[in-house]
């Protein structure tokens, strides 16, 4: 299980809360709990692939937000190609 919080400035207001909601329901395997004190977003996700960060950016961008990640963005989670190192 992958664990993530993201940290939205803007939260608080309740209509954001609402396109929150509205986001979150194109991803039902996704767990989510809102900490709307302190913009914040917990996230539960079960297997790798069921949310990208790439697919968060996308969900707090639709309802005009800029999603920080707290804390290290976990392996599972990355997107984008990764690097191979060169011999």
């Amino acid at each position: 299980m992958i664990e993530v919080q993201i940290y939205a400035p803007g939260l608080r207001k309740e209509s954001a809360i609402m396109q929150l909601r509205s986001q979150m329901d194109h991803f039902p395997q996704v767990r989510y709990k809102v900490d709307s004190r302190h913009d914040l977003v917990y996230f539960e996700i079960d297997q790798h692939g069921d949310l990208s960060q790439e697919e968060i950016h996308q969900i707090f961008e639709a309802i005009d937000l800029s999603p920080r990640f707290v804390g290290q963005i976990p392996d599972g989670l990355r997107s984008g190609s990764e690097t191979k190192r060169l011999i």
